[in-house]
């Protein structure tokens, strides 16, 4: 009786590890799923992105350096690629894939022109999305020409007011944002989303490429309205901006900031 006891607690036991087992391979597939939908989605934006730009600027692709890959917390490795938009500035680009969360920042720093800076970020976590989409006022004078461009970035967002919006974390740089459009979804919503940013920055670029290039003392002044809007970031704080500044620590944040991902000093 005892031997049949345990032969039958044997099996039972090895019945209870075949379902644990068949339930994280379930699970382990569905985030292979979700990664596999969500790494195409981000790529599809950051490529519709480099299309546009490609159709009205000379790109050209230069090495981040030492910033090339970032790892974070031990587990986020970033990887980093920088761009050089001739007679407009910087351009910059950051993925990164933890399997359960995905995420990728662009971010176009003018130089040359009397523009703002755009920055687009979009985060997944399995099904779920939320997207950034943020222009930032760092320029000397917003004349009647700057503020065409704001009403017709306005318009854009306008159109796509059917995807649900959330509300952003208060910032100290709000009063630097004159459109911003804030969007949770689902896969569903991608191609809507991606949409939205493509037609926002043919808008961009289309008005970019007919304005004059500044003066180099009107460079030097755009220069200096962004290094105090990224300079702040570093000493007044921002979501992103204090996770690098935990890791890197806050001199290797700047250099990063002016270099590659703002590359406002480059």
């Amino acid at each position: 009786m005892a031997k049949r006891h345990r032969r039958k607690k044997g099996k039972v036991g090895r019945v209870i590890l075949g379902i644990i087992g068949a339930l994280l391979l379930v699970l382990v597939i569905f985030v292979a799923v979700n990664a596999s939908r969500n790494v195409k989605a981000m790529n599809r934006s950051i490529d519709a992105v480099l299309e546009e730009l490609n159709k009205t600027y000379t790109v050209t692709q230069i090495s981040p350096g030492d910033y090339e890959q970032m790892k974070m917390y031990g587990i986020m490795k970033f990887k980093v690629e920088q761009y050089a938009i001739e007679g407009l500035g910087n351009l910059s680009v950051m993925r990164v894939n933890m399997g359960v969360m995905q995420m990728a920042t662009i971010v176009i720093t003018p130089k040359e022109k009397n523009m703002p800076l755009l920055s687009a970020d979009y985060m997944y976590i399995l099904s779920n999305r939320k997207s950034y989409l943020e222009f930032y006022d760092v320029v000397q004078e917003k004349d009647a020409v700057y503020m065409q461009l704001i009403a017709k970035l306005s318009d854009v967002i306008d159109k796509y007011s059917h995807l649900e919006d959330f509300e952003a974390s208060e910032a100290w740089y709000e009063h630097l944002l004159s459109v911003d459009a804030y969007k949770a979804g689902k896969p569903k919503n991608d191609a809507d989303v991606e949409q939205m940013l493509r037609e926002s920055v043919r808008v961009y670029l289309n008005h970019a490429k007919a304005l004059p290039e500044l003066t180099d003392e009107q460079k030097t002044e755009k220069k200096n309205i962004t290094l105090a809007y990224t300079d702040g970031l570093i000493e007044k704080g921002g979501i992103s901006t204090d996770v690098f500044k935990k890791e890197l620590g806050p001199e290797v944040t700047k250099d990063f900031f002016d270099q590659v991902f703002f590359g406002t000093l480059r």
